[in-house]
């Protein structure tokens, strides 16, 4: 008599399986390793024109009138 397939198809499921946790851990610990955004490098700045940079706006100074 000729042998069940089942445990080829147990042993195939379980390699697939194994190499799919394998996989998980490595990016998980990747992501882990990498260093964070800062904040800073996070932040946009709308110009009085609405386009998006980012660099803060420079901001001027009005002058205020004296009199009446």
């Amino acid at each position: 008599m000729a042998k069940s397939g089942n445990s080829f198809q147990k042993k195939a499921l379980a390699d697939k399986k194994r190499k799919a946790q394998k996989e998980k851990l490595e990016k998980r610990l990747d992501k882990k390793n990498k260093p964070a955004e800062s904040w800073e490098s996070m932040i946009a700045y709308v110009d009085e024109n609405g386009n998006i940079s980012n660099t803060p706006p420079v901001i001027v100074p009005e002058k205020e009138e004296k009199g009446v």
